[in-house]
């Protein structure tokens, strides 16, 4: 495993949480760094390497969401948010600015480290290596090739850096391209939100998937293409 994944910043202003936090995560192996607050977090996150952020939102000074906003200009290193019950308007943030996922506190610590363990294996041990990859779960297009094993996705020739959240909505539609998916559906499968209602959270992601894909292969970006009413799909090029 590259050896950043395996560290874990906590971001917390409780130093109780942040202790609470460690412990159990170093126990099942991995490397913790921890931040007091918003600045220390930021200035953290983007000096290093991380495998996954725990952020809390309510951060004195620079709040949790600002943090992920100014994070997402730089890097696509995974976020799990930690949110105080009744946050909803903060998740639905969290989620339009890029989070992967959210526990809510009071939390279980296994919760925890059950929903640590799932993002650390979308984004997992290969996402960051060059290696062989079985060509068959590879899919290829013409300016836009996602090799699943790896998490890789290239689009005009270059590699393209991604979300867990990015590549799962990316290998969505491309898994059946020219169909049409609802935001509603594509929340419910890439999110595994039935209940979260706030459709704005696929749109922004689409919008961002748009964006970096377009500064290597416009051609691959205008795959992704919006159905007016519908929802979107990834449309193959005659």
């Amino acid at each position: 495993m590259a050896e950043h994944l395996n560290r874990i910043l906590v971001v917390d202003d409780e130093e109780r949480i942040r202790r609470l936090l460690k412990m159990y995560l170093e126990k099942e192996g991995y490397e913790i760094d921890e931040a007091e607050d918003g600045e220390i977090a930021l200035r953290k996150a983007t000096a290093a390497d991380y495998g996954l952020i725990l952020l809390d939102v309510m951060l004195p000074g620079i709040d949790g969401i600002e943090v992920l906003t100014r994070l997402r200009d730089v890097k696509s290193t995974p976020v799990l948010m930690l949110t105080a019950k009744g946050e909803e308007i903060n998740r639905v943030q969290g989620f339009e600015m890029g989070a992967d996922d959210y526990v809510v506190k009071p939390f279980s610590p296994r919760e925890v480290i059950y929903r640590v363990k799932a993002i650390m294996r979308r984004s997992s041990a290969t996402a960051f290596l060059s290696k062989e990859t079985n060509s068959s779960n590879n899919i290829v297009f013409t300016h836009l090739v996602i090799e699943h094993d790896a998490h890789r996705v290239t689009a005009g020739g270059q590699e393209v850096s991604l979300t867990p959240k990015e590549y799962e909505l990316l290998h969505y539609l491309a898994v059946s391209p020219d169909k049409v998916f609802s935001r509603e559906e594509l929340l419910k499968d890439v999110w595994n939100y039935e209940f979260f209602g706030d459709l704005r959270t696929v749109d922004t992601h689409v919008k961002r998937l748009r964006e970096k894909l377009n500064k290597v292969s416009p051609e691959s970006a205008a795959m992704i293409t919006t159905v007016w009413g519908v929802g979107y799909k990834l449309e193959v090029p005659k």
